[in-house]
């Protein structure tokens, strides 16, 4: 897993001060490990933004203006509920041994038997909960769809971690991760067999 450096500033927390920052581009966030008092810090929006929204995950190198850096991962982001900006992020830290819980988005690898004929791909969840250790994490998880069929889904115990060693899933097993929907048009030729079909039984 790539590690990324982002830039912070410690912060005083006091009434009106998050939303006076967030209007020159910066978003509140703290920073916390158990046992450890929590830090209030800010961050650059335009970086933070293109971390929270990449297609993998990332360790973050939270670098203070006194060169100190202290190792992290995005735990939880905060957003707008009309205009989506980000408006606070947890950041929580982490040594090298410990086993911790990250998200890791979900990508997918081969062409769908299901798409081939006709069907449409949707990825129900985009990213899984991983637990394991800092230095086993990957950057996505790859996720082979080659035998997906329509009408059929890949839950998340049907995942093979044989290639994630030392890692495990924490989403609920019976949760679909990614199915194939028919197409418009094949669900409406069904519609028409499936009466067709009862008349001629009766």
């Amino acid at each position: 897993m790539e590690t990324i450096v982002l830039g912070v500033e410690p912060r005083v927390i006091k009434k009106g001060e998050a939303a006076k920052i967030r209007k020159s581009g910066v978003v509140p966030a703290v920073v916390y490990h158990k046992g450890e008092e929590t830090v209030a810090i800010s961050v650059n929006e335009l970086a933070l933004k293109k971390l929270v929204h990449s297609a993998e995950s990332h360790i973050i190198d939270l670098q203070f203006p006194d060169g100190k850096i202290k190792r992290s991962f995005i735990k939880e982001v905060q957003f707008h509920p009309v205009t989506d900006r980000i408006i606070h992020t947890d950041f929580q830290l982490f040594s090298a041994e410990e086993v911790i819980e990250l998200e890791v988005p979900v990508s997918v690898t081969g062409e769908s038997a299901g798409v081939e004929k006709g069907g449409k791909l949707l990825i129900i969840l985009h990213a899984l909960t991983i637990k394991g250790k800092p230095e086993d994490m990957p950057d996505h998880l790859l996720v082979d769809v080659t035998a997906l069929e329509i009408g059929h889904s890949i839950h998340v115990r049907e995942i093979p971690m044989d290639a994630y060693s030392g890692l495990e899933i924490m989403d609920d097993p019976d949760t679909p991760v990614i199915t194939v929907l028919a197409s418009k048009k094949e669900a409406e030729a069904t519609a028409e067999v499936a009466p067709a079909t009862a008349s001629s039984a009766s």
